[in-house]
């Protein structure tokens, strides 16, 4: 997803390739400016703003900010005596995050013995997305983990035959589903409800959210999901019904889709707090 995500070009499972005459290295670093607002909460308190936030790309994780110390209220951040060393940007601190009553040991970090060609994060500290109560950019809440600028979904009507199967039942059959291309993805393909067997849709415990859609719900072993009331960007797939073609049988124009390699996710829960009246909101 994005630029070192998934299929991304700084992404392990890659599907491109950069046309140049040297080989490049194996682990390729991206780091540069957010030019947004961000701010941290935790413990009912504002414990970090900034508009100097460095956004680092790593292959095969999201995003990660990382906010200048001074831009962190002061002793928020207490050193523990735990470190840790990173592959490529070395020897790195720990802290323990607190405000107010609440703390939050291993909830931040700082890359301390920075090589030269890394100094971009230098007297930078990031903090543990799930250990903090929120992100957000101006005063719009982030969820999941900060946003991707490369990360582009578009979504396009299609006439297409999909056919979905399992086993010998039919489960959806649609001429007009929606295609969304979504970065470092292989295509999904999103069904009106009215062309679903509402019958064999029996919800699953437990909703994952997206930066970019929203809050998702399944169906099915997570054989489908669907976002109920996706946001206002990708809004053309409220309601409408995905299928996973390792779970199930997913066929477009006679020909059976499989799950490409390298798209499994990494799925987040529902965050402390978080409702689904916020999402919407």
């Amino acid at each position: 997803m994005g630029l070192a995500w998934q299929q991304g070009p700084l992404g392990t499972g890659a599907i491109g390739r950069f046309l140049v005459p040297v080989e490049l290295p194996e682990r390729m670093l991206f780091a540069e400016p957010l030019r947004r607002r961000m701010r941290v909460r935790f413990g009912d308190s504002w414990i970090a703003d900034s508009e100097d936030v460095v956004l680092l790309h790593e292959p095969g994780r999201y995003p990660v900010a990382y906010f200048p110390l001074a831009d962190v209220v002061a002793d928020v951040l207490q050193a523990e005596k735990r470190t840790t060393r990173h592959k490529d940007l070395g020897e790195t601190s720990w802290f323990t995050v607190t405000a107010g009553e609440a703390s939050k040991a291993r909830a931040a970090w700082q890359h301390t013995a920075l090589p030269d060609y890394a100094s971009d994060l230098k007297g930078r500290v990031a903090f543990a997305w799930r250990a903090m109560d929120a992100f957000y950019e101006e005063d719009e809440r982030i969820v999941g983990h900060a946003a991707d600028a490369y990360h582009r979904i578009d979504i396009r009507q299609t006439s297409r035959h999909l056919i979905v199967r399992d086993g010998d039942r039919v489960v959806a059959d649609s001429s007009r589903p929606l295609v969304l291309f979504e970065s470092g993805f292989a295509p999904r393909w999103y069904v009106p409800r009215e062309d679903v067997d509402e019958s064999a849709l029996t919800p699953v415990e437990g909703q994952t959210f997206c930066p970019y859609k929203g809050l998702c719900s399944y169906y099915a072993d997570r054989a489908a999901w669907s976002y109920e009331d996706a946001w206002t960007e990708v809004r053309r797939i409220s309601g409408m019904v995905s299928f996973e073609p390792d779970k199930l049988e997913v066929e477009l124009d006679g020909k059976r889709l499989r799950l490409e390699p390298g798209q499994s996710v990494v799925s987040h829960g529902v965050d402390r707090d978080l409702t689904v009246e916020e999402l919407s909101g």
